[in-house]
């Protein structure tokens, strides 16, 4: 197999693809889906762009990585399946400014929209690699998290993989507009964040206190007039 040229993207995903081909490209997107920082959105290009050239099949780029996606999310769900509610929800509550009750409607809320969650998450960096593990805490049926992961994941690796094979060495200008796109969400992240933290601690005990104080003091009760003495 002829060597990707090194300047054409992380030189460790470029060894991966020359040594095993389109595995190499899968075993980059399981790593990535286990280390969300790593770049998917440079990987899946990359391997699209060495399609392009030749280098590897685009029906095997685009199979390894799905199965790549796949793995990783299946190791998190074990990592959430082995947690399980309990431990969970013993080290959230541990936390600063999370309450037992924000993981119950948590749950609640991932008990009732789990399903989406799984399958649009997988097109939303960071949160792609994250929403394995409450799907494992809850025990969601293998199958149907294995089906939705599968889906969700070949249709975000399809456009990135393709959007490379297309634009064959202009394969950067898709890493671009995801750059843009992630920073949306992790704006958005970064407020809810904030707005959830901000939300807390104005809600914290003692802001009341001054209020409490008043009205636990009371006026004395009016003595009954005394009776004239005969």
């Amino acid at each position: 197999m002829t060597a990707i040229a090194a300047d054409t993207g992380p030189q460790w995903v470029n060894d991966l693809m020359d040594a095993l081909g389109a595995p190499g490209a899968g075993l980059a997107i399981a790593l990535e889906n286990l280390f969300p920082p790593l770049p998917s959105e440079v990987i899946l290009p990359l391997a699209g762009f060495a399609a392009s050239s030749g280098r590897m099949g685009l029906l095997a780029v685009l199979l390894w990585t799905t199965a790549g996606s796949v793995i990783g999310a299946l190791a998190l769900y074990g990592i959430g399946a082995l947690l399980g509610r309990d431990r969970t929800v013993a080290i959230a509550a541990r936390l600063p400014l999370v309450k037992v009750s924000d993981i119950e409607k948590t749950e609640a809320w991932f008990l009732k929209h789990g399903t989406k969650a799984v399958f649009f998450g997988r097109m939303i960096p960071i949160f792609r690699s994250l929403i394995s593990v409450p799907a494992g805490v809850e025990r969601m049926r293998l199958p149907v998290f294995l089906g939705l992961t599968t889906l969700g994941s070949a249709i975000w690796n399809t456009v990135f993989v393709l959007a490379g094979y297309l634009l064959g060495a202009n394969w950067h200008e898709v890493t671009a507009v995801v750059s843009t796109y992630s920073k949306v969400v992790l704006a958005l992240a970064a407020l809810a964040v904030a707005v959830f933290a901000g939300t807390r601690l104005l809600r914290r005990p003692g802001r009341g206190a001054g209020n409490c104080a008043t009205s636990h003091t009371t006026a004395a009760p009016a003595q009954p007039p005394h009776s004239p003495s005969s």
